[in-house]
């Protein structure tokens, strides 16, 4: 068997075809959906990069492998301790392991160990190739890769490939040449001038007025990404930016069919399992944050999941509440083998065949790089709580009709606190099973760690400088309540 996985780090569900998006962006990966199972609703448990793929590969939450940051001590997975044998438990449990026991050549095409120092990421890969720009390559860097490595080996049999492209993560860097297919198209619909004059006054990182983090059009860096502009000061800077962003998707699907061409050239297209998905969405405008994964909510958390394998898994769409954590017991599953008892996920594979599945009730999501956050979506509702802001100023409870308002723009936890109510107890429920589940004497969850070591990784010891830039750009008002909030911040 023959199994390809395109691992595009980014990449929003509903900014393709697919999914509804009204611009074509995807034809390459539509036309895999077409001939697959779509998942509607497919999350990471944990955002953003490192976290998500720590999950996907232990299946495993953040709270039970121990990685949920970018940085510190909650950047690595725990330590196995007394436990550990001659070999870890990732040699029976890490994803790759399922296809090595089914007896198959598992190979990676990927920067992302090498990025954040997360080599963990290697477990079970029999052959591995660092595309050696640490996630900052475009698809023409990779593809190369990719294509000698196929016309190799695509005709044999028995493989597992997991290609990584990076074109729809900032800063958004399709070539030149690849122009812009969508400078007629116009923006979606919910980002209007006034939604954009109310952005322009939100604080933190990423905000419209600088969306280079910390920074804007002055980052020295601006000059160098005209597809990411440094701020958004009107529609114009705005469309560019959902230009670069989608083009960044175009450009990556364009490779997309090279590949499958590849495949196809082999003679093995129809009989070659695709899986399709991100580590992450990404913020375009939600919560007032552009061009970053920074909040654990609906855009930032759902991903796309595209599966096809002619004969073995059904056409069609699928609704049910799914978690990237789910996938290793879901391929366990196909390949016949037993789930391990260190997974958190559970698997889907009846779906795949087209029959019913006793769906979840509740999925939990969390964040801890840029924000400390931990929500639950049930129903149309998601239930955000925040821990620590990042500098958002974000209140501690958010509440979101994502069936009515999925761009997040109306808080309604004020008007229904019978459902923070609910939304709590469903978090707090979660928290204690998973910390009375805990492995190897934990006894931490380690976005206390986090918060302990001065909180998340991308919002720590920069609120002094970034409280002069609110003054020069019109939001001292934000000022006194950063202080409030943070006085660690300005000690010393």
């Amino acid at each position: 068997m023959r199994v390809l996985y395109l691992d595009l780090d980014t990449l929003r569900a509903d900014h393709l075809g697919c999914y509804g998006y009204h611009r074509q962006t995807s034809p390459n990966l539509d036309k895999i959906a077409n001939e697959g199972m779509v998942f509607t609703n497919y999350y990471c448990s944990d955002a953003p990069c490192l976290p998500s793929r720590a999950a996907m590969m232990s299946g495993r939450y953040g709270i039970h492998n121990g990685a949920v940051g970018h940085g510190g001590t909650a950047a690595d997975q725990h330590l196995q301790g007394i436990s550990r044998g001659f070999m870890s438990e990732a040699d029976s449990s890490a994803l790759p392991r399922i296809f090595r026991k089914a007896g198959m050549r598992t190979v990676l095409i990927s920067p992302f160990a090498e990025r954040h120092s997360n080599f963990t990421y290697y477990a079970g890969f029999t052959e591995i190739h660092n595309t050696g720009k640490c996630g900052m390559e475009s698809a023409e860097e990779i593809s190369p890769t990719a294509m000698d490595w196929l016309d190799r080996n695509a005709s044999s049999d028995n493989w597992y490939l997991h290609i990584n492209y990076w074109d729809a993560h900032t800063p958004y860097r399709a070539p030149a040449e690849f122009g812009n297919p969508f400078k007629d198209s116009p923006l979606p619909a919910w980002l209007t001038e006034e939604t954009l004059k109310k952005h322009r006054e939100h604080v933190g990182p990423h905000s419209a007025r600088e969306t280079y983090m910390y920074s804007g059009k002055d980052n020295p860096q601006a000059s160098k990404w005209p597809r990411y502009p440094g701020e958004l000061e009107n529609m114009q800077d705005l469309k560019a930016y959902i230009d670069g962003y989608d083009c960044g998707i175009a450009y990556l699907d364009s490779h997309i069919g090279r590949i499958l061409n590849s495949l196809e050239k082999a003679g093995v297209l129809e009989d070659t399992m695709i899986v399709v998905s991100a580590d992450h969405g990404e913020n375009l405008g939600e919560l007032g944050l552009y061009g970053e994964h920074g909040t654990a909510d609906y855009p930032t958390c759902r991903i796309p999941l595209i599966m096809k394998h002619p004969g073995k898994i059904k056409r069609g769409t699928n609704d049910d509440l799914l978690l990237n954590i789910d996938l290793a017991p879901t391929y366990a599953e196909l390949f016949g083998q037993k789930p391990q008892a260190i997974w958190d996920g559970k698997s889907f594979e009846p779906l795949l065949l087209g029959k019913a599945a006793k769906p979840r009730e509740d999925i939990v999501i969390s964040q801890c790089a840029h924000v400390c956050q931990r929500s639950v979506r049930w129903k149309n509702w998601i239930y955000m709580r925040t821990y620590h802001d990042g500098y958002h100023l974000f209140p501690q409870e958010m509440l979101f009709d994502l069936e009515k308002d999925p761009h997040e723009s109306r808080n309604l936890a004020e008007e229904h606190p019978e459902l923070c109510q609910e939304g709590a107890w469903r978090l707090m429920r979660w928290h204690d099973e998973m910390m009375a589940s805990q492995a190897n004497g934990i006894t931490v969850d380690p976005m206390r760690t986090v918060m302990a070591e001065g909180g998340p990784f991308h919002a720590k010891g920069q609120l002094k400088d970034y409280c002069k830039r609110l003054e020069t750009s019109g939001r001292a008002f934000a000022i006194d309540e950063l202080k409030k909030r943070h006085p660690a911040e300005f000690k010393g």
